[in-house]
């Protein structure tokens, strides 16, 4: 058996002083892999390491003890609020007891800051996990539980491998061409990949992979996860990935690829391979059971009453997504809200029934019909025009964070697979991918929907954005199809200091790896990103 070491600098036991952020962390061995020998005697390990997966979702790694300045770090969730941040599809309705401003704002996203590093050290740290369960289970030997398993770390695997390569590849954007500040062109550099079994001495001599590197290596993982993962008997409560899971990755990496005739051949596998039914107007709009229960989704995060997300009472999901508790930072209870950006409200249709999930401003139609979970909010003036009502707080209990909070969220859902095949049957025949779309839209959105024929990719784009928001997904595409982010305009409700606009991708988008990487990792040295912060000018109306 291969011995695992924590073989990059922002995963497991992490030594990071709170002062400095270009202190070293100790290269440990972890504690937590199991030899085969262990493995064969104790059919529970293999099972508690793969187990130890899903636990991430909700690990904010080193963190966890921090007071203020660690409020907006809860894990997986964490991620996709910080890409949505990102976006123009949701903001938030002032900086009060806002942590996410600096990602509004593109500020201070350079290579010396704070809000870098966490990226980087949540996602290795959870990459840890995965090949702690790869490394520990010999496929020739393992027996058919145990192969499943296996399955299951190849695909959270490659779930983050995903997200880390499109966050941190660069792209050309308006104001940053690729060429960094040491004269190196960083175009289609993702970030470095870490495997069981890698020593110290790879891991501190290990380059960003390119864009057909990376695509390689999570192609790789998924053609395992599906040939091992048809042998993993539970899934518990979808927070283990299925084949319809794997199917759905590929879809997205076919995606980044722009494989599109592939992606959409895995996103209708996945459909089909799919144990969960889209989610109907009855469950869309449930008070207490809608958007927080693991039975909806695809592949969910869930969180447990002992997690220490939830012990936090406010460091969790549903205190900072759900607008509607009285313990969370988003609420009546602090005035901050999460609200949905005006205009793309306004292009939702009203007898779309997800328009439903917004409070309605003044001399809307809708006024009066969202299914508020706290009735107060319909007729209280300082609940903002536009805020979100879509995530509950678990039974609909908003005063028991102990309650509450012990929700779900979607890591994916099967209504994505849908406008994925959309979307890529339109690159090469808008016709009928505008058939997919309406199908989709009006047997379960709107009975009333027609694709706009003039822009076909745009308004798939645009219905799965609506679909997802909230989601993390959005950032994805923005930054694939090089569109813009609008966020000054007449009548924005997007709070000054945010209201930044680019002309494509934004260079934000674009993450940069944090300084004390590249300081124990030689061959980051002068092929980080560019830093994009403060590259914007937010707009004032003139």
């Amino acid at each position: 058996m291969k011995n695992l070491y924590k073989s990059i600098l922002g995963a497991g036991a992490m030594a990071l002083t709170l002062s400095t952020m270009t202190s070293c962390m100790d290269e440990t061995e972890p504690t937590t892999v199991v030899t085969e020998d262990q493995l064969a005697t104790s059919p529970s390990a293999a099972k508690a390491l793969c187990m130890a997966m899903p636990a991430n979702f909700n690990f904010a790694s080193f963190f966890d003890s921090w007071s203020d300045s660690g409020h907006c770090y809860f894990g997986y969730g964490s991620m996709m609020h910080i890409r949505d941040i990102m976006t123009g599809d949701l903001g938030e309705s002032s900086t009060n007891y806002s942590h996410w401003s600096n990602w509004a704002q593109n500020k201070y996203m350079g290579q010396d800051y704070l809000k870098t590093q966490y990226f980087w050290n949540y996602f290795y740290q959870f990459v840890l996990a995965t090949n702690n369960t790869i490394g520990s289970i010999n496929a020739e030997t393992a027996t058919s539980e145990q192969l499943g398993y296996l399955g299951a770390g190849y695909a959270f695997r490659a779930l983050l491998y995903l997200d880390m390569a499109r966050m941190f590849e660069f792209l050309p954007t308006d104001v940053t061409d690729g060429v960094n500040a040491e004269g190196n062109n960083v175009i289609g550099l993702t970030c470095p990949i870490v495997k069981a079994g890698m020593s110290p001495a790879e891991a501190g001599n290990n380059p960003r992979a390119t864009h057909a590197e990376m695509a390689a290596f999570i192609e790789e993982d998924l053609n395992l996860a599906e040939e091992y993962i048809v042998n993993l008997n539970e899934r518990a409560n979808n927070t283990l990935p299925d084949l319809a899971c794997v199917y759905g990755l590929k879809a997205r990496l076919y995606m980044w690829n722009e494989d599109y005739e592939n992606a959409a051949i895995y996103a209708r596998k996945a459909i089909d391979a799919s144990s969960v039914p889209v989610i109907s107007k009855e469950r869309y709009l449930d008070t207490k059971t809608g958007f927080n229960t693991t039975s909806d989704f695809l592949w969910a995060a869930s969180h447990t009453s002992e997690d220490w997300a939830v012990q936090t009472g406010i460091i969790n999901w549903t205190s900072w997504l759900s607008n509607q508790t009285d313990f969370g930072y988003t609420g009546p209870s602090t005035g901050l809200y999460n609200i949905i950006d005006a205009k793309m409200y306004s292009q939702i249709s009203d007898t779309d029934f997800r328009k439903l999930l917004y409070k309605a401003p003044e001399g809307s139609e809708l006024v009066g019909q969202e299914p508020y979970l706290i009735p107060s909010m319909a007729t209280d003036e300082d609940v903002p025009a536009y805020t979100a009502i879509k995530f509950r707080p678990a039974q609909g209990n908003t005063g028991e964070y102990s309650v509450g909070a012990v929700s779900a969220y979607p890591v994916m859902r099967v209504e994505e697979m849908y406008f994925i095949e959309a979307e890529a049957v339109a690159h090469s025949d808008e016709a009928k991918g505008a058939q997919l779309v309406e199908a989709f839209m009006k047997t379960y959105r709107d009975p009333n929907y027609v694709c706009n024929t003039r822009s076909v990719v745009n308004d798939i784009v645009f219905q799965k954005r609506v679909e997802l928001w909230g989601e993390g997904q959005t950032f994805f595409d923005i930054k694939r199809l090089n569109m813009s982010v609008t966020r000054g305009y007449e009548g924005t409700n997007h709070y000054s200091e945010a209201r930044l606009n680019t002309n494509g991708r934004p260079a934000w988008m674009n993450i940069v790896i944090v300084q004390t990487e590249k300081n124990n990792n030689e061959a980051l040295d002068g092929w980080n990103n560019p830093d994009p912060s403060d590259l914007y000018t937010p707009w004032t109306g003139e």
